[in-house]
């Protein structure tokens, strides 16, 4: 079978626990996430081969979200490192009548500096026949957008 490729972000979501408002928490649960990043997660639970490429800051926040995917079965191998930080967003879920709140902070992440020519597309493509992105990869910035054109 061959391997499925995504492109995008991958992010750091704080959410207060359970149902309470950001000014009710003291403390936020962490998860790491994304559009394509999710669909790299659940195409490796069906056993498809997937491998997610992103750009990720060379710290231990990004270490953490890369073995996030890691651990679920997604190959990492052409991630590449730089950029100074990942990309958060906070979520508050809703609860009966309050609809749920999302505040995005992901304003020069290292995805959002990202530059045609950083990735070999040639070598990730290697072995696939299907490459996943979103909408939102190329609005994320202009050197985003024109990686999304280089691979295409």
């Amino acid at each position: 079978m061959n391997k499925v490729v995504t492109f995008g972000e991958i992010m750091l979501r704080l959410a207060p626990h359970g149902f309470l408002r950001f000014s009710q928490s003291n403390s936020f649960d962490v998860i790491y996430g994304g559009g394509e990043s999710n669909v790299a997660v659940s195409l490796a639970n069906y056993g498809v081969p997937v491998d997610f490429v992103t750009r990720l800051p060379k710290n231990d926040i990004g270490e953490c979200a890369m073995m996030e995917m890691r651990k679920r079965g997604v190959n990492c191998e052409n991630i590449i490192w730089g950029g100074d930080r990942l990309g958060i967003y906070f979520l508050e879920t809703g609860a009966v009548n309050r609809g749920s709140k999302v505040v995005y902070d992901r304003q020069h992440s290292a995805i959002a500096e990202i530059q045609p020519g950083m990735i070999d597309w040639e070598k990730v493509f290697e072995g696939s026949n299907w490459f996943h992105w979103t909408g939102i990869t190329p609005a994320i910035s202009q050197g985003a957008a024109d990686a999304c054109l280089e691979a295409v």
